[in-house]
């Protein structure tokens, strides 16, 4: 049993993937969100997982459908979304997530613009959010990404020095333990991408 939570099962990790563009949405360029995302975690997860993908418009009721739709009717455990972050008008994908929300974890969203205040000061610019959405019987975790390919690489492995030490933890690390605590699958991942970080009495019960 973890501490709070539910104990972890045995199923493949459920993650739906949102990418929000107005022009891609539209087939006027080739998205880029979804096949990073997706390459990330093909790279980083070593534990079985299932992608459901979805590519919407800018539009704040179009992205909060796609998530109730990820996390309520098709049991994600993870939602993760890429774009509509910044302070433009048509950025609306964190009051989106709210929307979708039934708690918050700003731990994360602190920690996404400390990585990227490494690399550039717009950092400061963002807004993204992460927050848990729960129904009587399932619980997912949503984390906005940024929307350049780069940048979420980023954002989720942290930054290290020449040598490979991490100096700025990547939030995909805390990813693994949350989503123990609400109950879903048991995560590992290529610690030479991402080490996942458990309690050590945790660590202990996975090997």
């Amino acid at each position: 049993m973890t501490d709070g939570g539910a104990v972890p099962d045995s199923r493949p990790l459920n993650v739906g993937l949102v990418s929000v563009s107005d022009r891609a949405s539209q087939g006027i360029y080739s998205d880029q969100g979804l096949p990073t995302l997706v390459a990330w975690l093909e790279k980083t997860l070593t534990t079985p997982f299932l992608v459901h993908q979805r590519l919407v418009a800018d539009e704040q009721g179009l992205i909060t459908e796609a998530l109730i739709e990820l996390v309520d009717q098709h049991h994600c455990d993870l939602v993760l979304t890429t774009g509509g972050t910044g302070p433009a008008r048509r950025d609306v994908t964190p009051e989106a997530t709210l929307e979708a929300s039934t708690r918050q974890m700003p731990g994360f969203g602190e920690q996404m613009r400390q990585i990227s205040l490494n690399f550039v000061p717009t950092a400061i610019l963002s807004r993204q959010v992460a927050v848990l959405r729960e129904t009587a019987d399932h619980a997912a975790l949503i984390i906005n990404l940024p929307g350049q390919p780069r940048a979420i690489a980023e954002t989720l492995e942290g930054l290290k020095d020449e040598a490979g030490q991490v100096v700025v933890p990547g939030i995909f690390a805390a990813v693994p333990y949350c989503i123990d605590l609400i109950g879903g699958p048991a995560i590992q991942t290529d610690p030479a991408v991402v080490a996942a970080f458990r309690p050590k009495k945790k660590v202990a019960k996975a090997t």
